[in-house]
């Protein structure tokens, strides 16, 4: 357990951080969900607007220290070649 006050108020500060990063991890991967589900059913149309929303929110990750910001890159420029690859 923390003894000094400072070390009290970190210990407060780092779990609300965590729960705000666990926020928006989740949101992260659920977006991504979403367009992998769209790209599973074969619905390019779906597949676009979920890959459209998707997009911000995970760079929005890479840019808040979620995920690194090549792995965020990556993530974006794969699920996006999945998508232009489905047949109309």
């Amino acid at each position: 357990m923390a003894n000094t006050s400072s070390a009290k108020k970190a210990t407060r500060a780092s779990a609300r951080r965590a729960e705000v990063n666990q926020n928006r991890t989740s949101r992260v991967r659920t977006t991504v969900r979403k367009v992998e589900e769209a790209i599973i059913s074969g619905a390019k149309p779906a597949a676009e607007a979920a890959l459209a929303a998707a997009v911000p929110e995970v760079m929005r990750g890479a840019q808040k220290g979620i995920m690194h910001k090549n792995a965020a890159s990556r993530k974006v420029s794969r699920l996006t070649l999945r998508v232009r690859a489905m047949q109309s």
